[in-house]
């Protein structure tokens, strides 16, 4: 296998940048980029520890570094590795990493150190998986979460239901092909009640998933409302900047402008609409219909109405029209006195914020309503759940066969299927934890790594 390199930190300046080498050239490449000042030699250099001196390419002198040597086993690809941490210039750091090349190693593939800890048995597939996550977290809920499954608390839960189901399918095999033995008999009962055991288990991995994924990638939000009710005003509040044009005049916004926002743990991927209304303008019309478009195809609504006047024939259109479970209706303009008979509101929508989206007052009340609606006050962050759609499809095809073992020996069906259907759940519970796993899928999940990590 090749010795690689790559820059393990961003690609932008700072204070700092480290070039890793990994493979078993690393030490000797090293050597020939790297003299350290006094005595030391680079060869003679032990795992965890490092060397202040210079980093050349061939006389010509690039940086004051330091070089920090980590032996195999006992390193992060399980591999000797190299880390040359040099001044966090951008062309100082390119140089180096070109010297690096020259002398023999190969650029890295995106995810490649960590593929190599996971083929080399420092992580399991669930554990290096979430390395990206602990990398992409936004916040605490979702660092708690990525900490979790990096701590390998997903590979050995969805291990324990797997060692049970093997010991199931032991037991099916050896009552099945040595009759003339002294085997206890397979009671149907008894095996429903260990399957439902494993069931329940696996259920807990993907019961908060929707809530986690929320988390890591955010929620398709839809801003809705009549023409000039503050739809812009409250887009430009959450956004924290102008984005969107704000006028006196109804209408302004035509098309759909979009920006991600964070809201303390949630990211809100924002949509601002036209205002819904009956319109001859043709231009204006199709932004109405875009808009419309949107209240389905959005995880979250935020349907504004202006509290300083009475509700419209479009108001009430609008209210008609939403899918209450998963709407916030916004009453706005909360700093110019309350005119709106919410009566109808309190009939159609359950979760209903007053704010002045002006004065930026009522975001805080905003927020726990989104929490309310999305189920993030219910969901328990500390319990192990599925990270990601691989673990989750991997999950549900176990639960599938699972279910459909169980629902075979309720109305007497020959344990020969019920082995076929346990046997299927095993197989995906062993791609789950990467122990039997085709190349093409690990490809997949390295894809989405930054070269360096």
């Amino acid at each position: 296998m090749s010795t690689i390199a790559a820059i393990s930190t961003p690609n932008a300046m700072g204070g700092i940048a480290v070039i890793r080498i990994s493979g078993d050239e690393a030490i000797s490449i090293a050597d020939k980029v790297f003299s350290p000042y006094g005595d030391k030699n680079v060869f003679e250099m032990e795992g965890y520890t490092c060397a202040y001196g210079i980093a050349h390419d061939g006389d010509e002198r690039l940086d004051d570094c330091i070089l920090t040597v980590f032996r195999a086993p006992h390193s992060y690809t399980g591999e000797d590795i190299a880390e040359i941490s040099c001044h966090g210039g951008l062309y100082i750091t390119k140089k180096i990493l070109r010297a690096i090349l020259k002398n023999g190693a190969v650029n890295a593939e995106g995810g490649e150190f960590t593929k190599r800890a996971y083929i080399n048995g420092k992580l399991d597939l669930t554990q290096a998986e979430a390395v990206m996550d602990i990398i992409s977290a936004k916040g605490e809920r979702e660092l708690k979460m990525a900490k979790n499954l990096r701590e390998g608390a997903a590979f050995k839960k969805a291990k324990k239901c797997s060692d049970k189901l093997m010991k199931i399918l032991g037991d099916l095999a050896a009552w099945a092909d040595y009759p003339e033995e002294d085997i206890p008999e397979i009671r149907p009962e008894a095996l429903t009640a260990e399957l439902k055991i494993v069931r329940d288990e696996l259920c807990s991995l993907v019961k908060n998933y929707d809530s986690g994924r929320i988390l890591r990638d955010g929620v398709a939000t839809a801003i809705i409302g009549r023409p000039n009710v503050g739809k812009s005003t409250l887009f430009n509040c959450l956004s924290g900047c102008q984005r969107s044009i704000v006028t006196e005049i109804a209408g302004t916004t035509r098309d759909i402008i979009e920006e991600t926002v964070r809201i303390g743990d949630i990211t809100l991927r924002l949509s601002d609409t036209a205002g819904i209304h009956d319109t001859d303008d043709i231009i204006e019309g199709i932004g109405v219909e875009m808009a419309e478009k949107m209240i389905s195809s959005s995880e979250l609504v935020i349907a504004v109405f202006d509290g300083s006047c009475p509700l419209t024939a479009d108001d009430t259109y609008l209210i008609n029209k939403i899918n209450i479970n998963k709407t916030i209706a916004v009453i706005n303009k909360n700093d110019v006195g309350q005119q709106l008979d919410t009566s109808l509101l309190k009939e159609k929508i359950q979760h209903i914020v007053y704010l002045s989206a002006k004065e930026n007052t009522g975001v805080d009340e905003l927020y726990d309503k989104i929490q309310t609606v999305l189920k993030l006050n219910e969901a328990d962050f500390d319990t192990v759940t599925a990270a990601n759609e691989r673990q989750k499809k991997c999950i549900d095809i176990a639960l599938e066969g699972i279910n459909n073992a169980i629902s075979s020996l309720e109305i007497g069906e020959m344990l020969d299927a019920v082995n076929v259907l346990i046997d299927e759940a095993e197989q995906s519970l062993l791609m789950l934890t990467g122990e039997k796993i085709t190349n093409a899928v690990v490809d997949e999940v390295f894809s989405r790594f930054c070269v360096g990590k």
